[in-house]
Formats: structure tokens, C-alpha cells, sequence
């Protein structure tokens, strides 16, 4: 009798264990398109049947790429969202880490079980080469969409850089960390407070490295006086050669700072981005915070070409990864809601603390076209809390329903921004026009649906990019889900 009160007692507590993780939605939740743009292959559970997606991911992926819409398309009309011009944060500026933070949390899920390291390592590098295809192809200037409707570039003058290519990077780094760390025996982990750090030193121990290797050439470069060519054709002053006087060290202004001077020296002045954000600012232009013709009397470093998605950036950038691969191993680490939730909640407000402190006391300023530490710390810090306000109205209280139009687009995000925010669906219909290219259906649309309807054509453009825009991806991904369709890199 004892013997058999022992074994009932066991099959009980396995049955409830049972139960529990058949609860746990999100344990083995893979998509068709974890990352970003990035496609990871599902991976089965022995105690579920089927695969399932982590919905809060999907749908948090689609605010991002809705909210980068927003941005490019409206930013224009309203300064107040658009990127900050230098110092600040916008909602632009949080577009960005959103989507590494989102990348990494992707990583952790996909790579939960490694059974082959090497054929996982071969196709980390396969995916992160047609990342760096795309990126070239969409913002290395071959594609002039929606508004010139001609294609090809000088390779002379092609951009180097992009979002594609920060993604490439951190999703490069960050995998291959998971990868070659991964036990692949190991079946659990232990549940105490830290264990969760401890468990996973190496991320850390590589994070901590970007950030001294960012830190140690950011304040220790010493940046000299250096010269560029004006490429900008409508100035007066193109083709000519201007000076910049610098002779510091340290600095974080826009002339001489040494993330400026890494994509100089690597990249050169002519694969830069040639329109940078600080054109807006108000050294620049008697328009700022609109875009305008630059003063007579701007410095120089004005009309000077700056990469936003620069090298130095880009490594800084691989920490915004990190923190989003420490979230995704949460959801592996903790098997209940509210652990999960708890551990997230206070560590984005420990970010969003840190983050604030160094800006407001001045140590480091906060900060997109440099990535600081600051910004890293406030952006994840904020991708934390948005991304457990959604797991829990959809993944814990189930109001998946209401986020249907974003969760459709984070599903098939690839799609939406080759089509959609990189304006090339747009720039099919503005090939076909009536006696002027300004003619099209596209700007009538605009003109006539929204604009004039509103009386103000700042409201209009905004409600042109959320209707016409926005909502009009989230029908079509809608349409193609519906036939099982997407857009896997």
C-alpha cells in the first residue's frame, strides 16, 4: 500500500506538470518569421501537438513596422515625431532599437534547442547575407521609390549602411552567441532570482565588451580637422570642397564626434547618408524642426554627409539585441505569467532609471545618431514595458482579437516594409500617371480622400499614412494569412 500510494502520488504530480506546461503558451511558441525579418524554423514540444506563435511578439513586430510607416510617411508634417534633429528622443527614435529589441527575443525562441550547431551557425550566416542583399538593394541608393521613378546607382556613391545591415549585424553577433552557447542536454533551469544572469554569463559577458569597446572609442578617438566634397546638387555650393575644424577629443556634437570619424576613415564620405537628421536642427536651417533650405551663414558640418547606421553605432547597437535575447530567455527561465511579467516590468524601469540619469546629469546624453548608452538603456527600457503591456492583454488576458490589423503585419513584416516603407508598391502606381508625374492615383488619393476632407494638410497626411497606409497593409497581410502567405527571409 505504501509502494502504490507513492506511484499514484508521482503520476499526479506528473500529470499536473503536464497541465501547467500545456498552459504555457509561449514555452515552445515559434512563428513563421521570428526576427524582424528574419525567418526562424518552428521547433516542436513533445507536450504539444502543434506550433504556436508567441502573439504579443507578432503583434509587437507590426506596431513597430506600423509605427515606421508612420514616421517616414508623416514625419515630414509633424517634426514632433519625426527623428530628433541631434539630442533628444522622437517616437522615430525608438523604431530602431524596437526592432532589435524584438530580434533578439526572436533569437532566444528559435534557438531554444540547438541539435546542430555548425548547420545552425551556416544558416545564420545564409540569412544574414540576403539581410545584407536587402539592405543594399533598398537604401544603398539603387531604389529611387516612391517619389523619382528611375533606378540604379553609381556604386561610387552607394551607401554602405542601413537598417537591414544594423539588423544584419546585431542578429549576426547575438546568434551565433546563443548558438555556440547553447547545451544542447540541457533540459531545464534553475528558478532562483539570478539564476536567470548566471545561466546565460556569455551574453553578458559579450555585452559588457561592445559597451567598453563603444565607450573606450567614443571618449578616446582623438578626431582631427577633416574635409568633404558638398554632393548636394540643389546647394549653390555643390562640388565644392568645405573644412571642418575639430583638433578634440571626446566630443559629442555633430562636427566631431568619433562615430562621425570611424565611418569616415572605414566607410568614406561618399557611401554616407548625405541627408542626415541635423539638417532640421536649428544651426542648419531658420525652418527647424522642418526640413528647409540650410542658412547662409550654417557651419559647415552642415552640408556634410552622416551615417545614422553607421559602424561604431552599429556595435553599440548589438546591446539593444542583448537585452531583447535576456527577455526571450525569461520566457524560457520563468514558467509563470506573473514571474515573467515581474522580471520584465523591473527590468525595463531599471533601464528607463538608468537611462534618464545619465541624460539629465549630463554623462552621456541621450542620443540615436551616436546609439549612446543612454539611449540603449531608455529604448530598451521602453521596448521592455511595451512589450509586457502586450503579452499581457494578448497572451495572458487573450485580447488577441483587437490587435488582428498589427498581428497580421508583424507576421509578414518582410512584406510590408519592401512594399510598404520602402515605397515600393507606391512607386508601382506612380508610374502610371496623367501629362505629369505628379498626377497619379496615389497623390490624388491624398489630395482629395484625406486633405481636403480635413481641411489641413498636416491632418490629412496623418490620416492618409494610418488609413490609407497602415490599415491598408494590415487588410492585405490580413488576406494573405488568410491563404497562409508570407514573405520568409
Amino acid at each position: 500500500e505504501p509502494v502504490a500510494y507513492v506511484l499514484v502520488s508521482t503520476l499526479v504530480e506528473r500529470e499536473r506538470e503536464l497541465k501547467v506546461m500545456s498552459e504555457i503558451k509561449v514555452v515552445d511558441v515559434m512563428s513563421h518569421d521570428q526576427g524582424l525579418l528574419v525567418h526562424e524554423e518552428a521547433v516542436s514540444t513533445p507536450n504539444l501537438n502543434e506550433k504556436r506563435r508567441l502573439a504579443s511578439l507578432d503583434i509587437f513586430r507590426g506596431l513597430t513596422v506600423a509605427l515606421m510607416i508612420l514616421v517616414d510617411d508623416a514625419g515630414g508634417d509633424w517634426p514632433v515625431i519625426a527623428h530628433a534633429p541631434w539630442e533628444g528622443c522622437n517616437l522615430a527614435d525608438f523604431v530602431m532599437p524596437f526592432f532589435l529589441f524584438i530580434v533578439g527575443v526572436s533569437i532566444a525562441l528559435a534557438f531554444k534547442r540547438v541539435s546542430n550547431k555548425f548547420e545552425a551557425c551556416k544558416k545564420v550566416g545564409f540569412r544574414t547575407c540576403k539581410l545584407l542583399f536587402w539592405g543594399l538593394l533598398l537604401q544603398g541608393g539603387f531604389s529611387h521609390a516612391p517619389d523619382e521613378l528611375i533606378y540604379g546607382v553609381d556604386v561610387t556613391m552607394m551607401r554602405f549602411c542601413g537598417i537591414l545591415q544594423r539588423i544584419a549585424l546585431s542578429y549576426l553577433v547575438v546568434a551565433l552567441v546563443e548558438i555556440l552557447t547553447k547545451n544542447s542536454h540541457e533540459e531545464s533551469l534553475s528558478t532562483g532570482t539570478f539564476s536567470i544572469f548566471k545561466s546565460y554569463y556569455w551574453h553578458w559577458i559579450v555585452g559588457a565588451s561592445v559597451l567598453v569597446i563603444y565607450l573606450a572609442t567614443l571618449y578616446g578617438t582623438y578626431v582631427p580637422d577633416w574635409e568633404f566634397v558638398v554632393s548636394d546638387k540643389d546647394s549653390i555650393l555643390y562640388g565644392k570642397i568645405k573644412s571642418v575644424s575639430c583638433g578634440v577629443r571626446g566630443k559629442l556634437n555633430p562636427p566631431c564626434n568619433a562615430v562621425g570619424y570611424v565611418d569616415r576613415k572605414v566607410l568614406g564620405t561618399n557611401h554616407m547618408y548625405h541627408h542626415p537628421a541635423w539638417r532640421r536642427s536649428k544651426a542648419c536651417t531658420d525652418d527647424s524642426p522642418y526640413e528647409g533650405s540650410l542658412r547662409q551663414d550654417a557651419p559647415s558640418w552642415c552640408h556634410a554627409p552622416f551615417e545614422p547606421e553607421g559602424v561604431l553605432s552599429s556595435i553599440s547597437a548589438i546591446l539593444s539585441t542583448i537585452i531583447g535575447v535576456h527577455f526571450g530567455h525569461t520566457i524560457l527561465h520563468f514558467k509563470e505569467h506573473s514571474a515573467r511579467l515581474k522580471h520584465w516590468i523591473s527590468t525595463g524601469l531599471a533601464l528607463l532609471a538608468l537611462g534618464l540619469t545619465l541624460h539629465f546629469t549630463h554623462l552621456m546624453p541621450l542620443n540615436k545618431q551616436l546609439y549612446t548608452f543612454s539611449y540603449t538603456c531608455i529604448t530598451s527600457g521602453a521596448a521592455a514595458l511595451v512589450f509586457s503591456a502586450l503579452y499581457s492583454l494578448v497572451d495572458v488576458l487573450e485580447w488577441k482579437h483587437v490587435f488582428l490589423p498589427l498581428e497580421w503585419i508583424g507576421m509578414n513584416a518582410m512584406l510590408v516594409y519592401v512594399m510598404g516603407a520602402e515605397g515600393i508598391l507606391a512607386a508601382f502606381f506612380n508610374g502610371w500617371y496623367y501629362r505629369h508625374p505628379s498626377n497619379t492615383l496615389i497623390n490624388w488619393i491624398k489630395e482629395h480622400v484625406f486633405v481636403r476632407v480635413w481641411h489641413s494638410r498636416r491632418v490629412g497626411v496623418l490620416m492618409y499614412v494610418i488609413f490609407g497606409e497602415i490599415l491598408f497593409w494590415g487588410l492585405v497581410t490580413g488576406v494573405c494569412h488568410r491563404f497562409k502567405i508570407y514573405w520568409k527571409l
